[in-house]
């Protein structure tokens, strides 16, 4: 389960300066989200209906390493290769295999996972792609790719995200109540732009590219107070990159609230606030390579 942000393809026109921007950015939340996530990360890599403990297993869209890192710990004689087009991404992930000690059994591979043919990335008995697919320009053809890809008998995971995670009361803040709402639909139409595929039903996809799909199953993430510094700081830089996508179309009213919830040396900043918890979904498909 990586995170609510591109993590396996960056297609936009931006300025490369604006680009490493938002990979840094984005890398900050993944590794927040892993953090917070641990658990439930955790209760997917149990579930998985592998039958014999893969030993081969590809990571298609790393992030930075929260998937990969729980595939290691799930199956302790596996060896994963994980593949993201973000060099920092994989950075970070090689610096956390190194303090896990598991750096032996990770290969990293920067690839755009768009491109016709991939690099070779061997004959995985598993395949693991979380809140990856939605980011691709042709995901029909992707998933031919897996399937091709994948030994006989193989399983692939498909981790889908229902949204961006929410942290705050619906009534919140007192001076601009709703307003993590309006954050989110005040961007929603970028992502039906250049991710379409959030959010899909990806069950009728892989069946049409040959795969059985053997089970399905939602997870519903709600995480109230007490919580650790953790999930003020996930909400922190969640809000910070909504603001960077929404401030141009919020009133100047949600931006001042949003800009005070910002502030972190203001009494009202995010940080401070006692009621946030966590709340989200992924759905996740076991499909196998019959």
């Amino acid at each position: 389960m990586n995170h609510p942000t591109p993590h396996a393809a960056h297609h936009g026109a931006h300025p490369v300066h604006q680009r490493e921007h938002d990979t840094v950015d984005q890398a900050e939340i993944l590794d927040l989200d892993a953090e917070v996530l641990a658990e439930h990360i955790a209760s997917i890599t149990a579930w998985l209906p592998v039958g014999a403990d893969p030993r081969r297993i590809v990571d298609l869209g790393c992030g930075t390493g929260a998937g990969t890192l729980a595939l290691l710990e799930r199956f302790p004689e596996a060896e994963v290769t994980a593949t993201d087009l973000s060099a920092t991404h994989l950075d970070r992930l090689r610096e956390k295999a190194a303090a896990a000690g598991v750096a032996d059994r990770v290969r990293l591979v920067q690839a755009d996972l768009d491109a016709t043919s991939w690099p070779g990335l061997g004959s995985p008995d598993l395949v693991w792609a979380s809140a990856s697919l939605h980011h691709m320009r042709d995901p029909d053809r992707t998933l031919r790719q897996v399937h091709g890809l994948l030994a006989p008998g193989g399983l692939f995971a498909v981790v889908e995200l229902a949204g961006f995670p929410r942290f705050l009361p619906e009534d919140a803040p007192q001076e601009a109540p709703g307003l993590e709402e309006r954050c989110h639909a005040a961007v929603a139409h970028q992502h039906a732009e250049h991710t379409s595929h959030r959010g899909a039903d990806w069950g009728p996809k892989l069946t049409g590219a040959g795969f059985t799909v053997e089970d399905r199953r939602t997870i519903t993430v709600d995480i109230g107070p007490p919580h650790t510094g953790a999930v003020g700081r996930y909400a922190l830089s969640s809000l910070r990159h909504l603001r960077g996508r929404a401030a141009s179309v919020l009133t100047p009213g949600d931006v001042a609230a949003l800009d005070q919830l910002l502030d972190t040396d203001s009494p009202h900043s995010i940080l401070r606030r006692p009621d946030l918890n966590v709340r989200t979904e992924r759905t996740v498909w076991a499909a196998r390579r019959t």
